[in-house]
């Protein structure tokens, strides 16, 4: 397993040109790993964060607890992601996160994240970058549920998670993990367990994609991306090259 200061300095070089000296900054940041089961929770709703999360291997998902105790899932995470960054700037947590499948978090104290921002302002302004594309993701997420068809938001939805997840290096082929339930997805698109399920099987007559065994596969992009009308501009991933067809 890469070591989570190789981890963050690769997700955020991504979108930020970091100088010798941010890198030599968190790779002088504390770093406390934890290993996490499928489905169990590592921030909950009504927290006080004192720590930001990283995700050094696995898939998280952001949720917010209804009051009937439903899940709704507001957006999900993968290897490199720093999925409460906000926490930073927040004195109560509103939503919660927890582990999809197996995976491995690295919490971070927020006292030495500000110290390290005092001192390398551009480290400061690519975690805040963090904050900004996970809202073009909550905003996106909103226009999908509520102004696309059922094909297309599940289309929509698998290009999303594809498309980060080369970026993080976890795509195989044309394929990576992805261990989210019909259940989930259905708490996640606004559908019922019925419609995943016929969504789903519209989607592989269509030859573009399957979802097997907790697995992503991925047939068809152009198509895909067609049915989903997605276009990734959204995530602002400047190195990000397209997938092959």
């Amino acid at each position: 397993m890469d070591k989570a200061h190789d981890v963050l300095i690769r997700n955020l070089s991504e979108h930020t040109a970091l100088e010798p000296e941010d890198l030599a900054e968190i790779r002088g940041l504390t770093f406390t790993l934890r290993d996490f089961e499928p489905n169990e929770d590592f921030i909950r709703q009504g927290d006080e964060p004192e720590h930001s999360a990283l995700v050094v291997s696995g898939m998280v998902a952001r949720y917010h607890l209804l009051g009937t105790g439903g899940r709704q899932y507001l957006s999900f995470h993968l290897t490199g992601d720093l999925p409460d960054s906000q926490a930073l700037f927040i004195d109560q947590m509103d939503h919660g996160l927890s582990a999809l499948g197996p995976a491995t978090v690295a919490f971070i104290p927020h006292r030495e994240l500000f110290r390290a921002f005092r001192r390398r302002p551009t480290f400061a302004h690519s975690v805040w970058r963090e904050t900004l594309r996970d809202a073009a993701i909550f905003r996106e997420a909103i226009t999908n549920n509520s102004a696309r068809p059922m094909q297309a938001r599940m289309a929509h939805l698998f290009c999303e998670l594809f498309y980060r997840a080369r970026t993080s290096q976890l795509v195989r082929g044309n394929r990576f993990r992805v261990p989210i339930s019909l259940a989930q997805l259905g708490e996640t698109l606004g559908m019922a367990i019925a419609t995943v399920n016929r969504t789903l099987a519209d989607l592989r007559r269509s030859g573009a994609m399957d979802l097997r065994d907790g697995e992503l596969i991925v047939l068809k992009w152009r198509e895909l991306q067609r049915l989903g009308d997605f276009n990734p501009v959204y995530l602002h991933l400047k190195r990000q090259s397209p997938p092959q067809a």
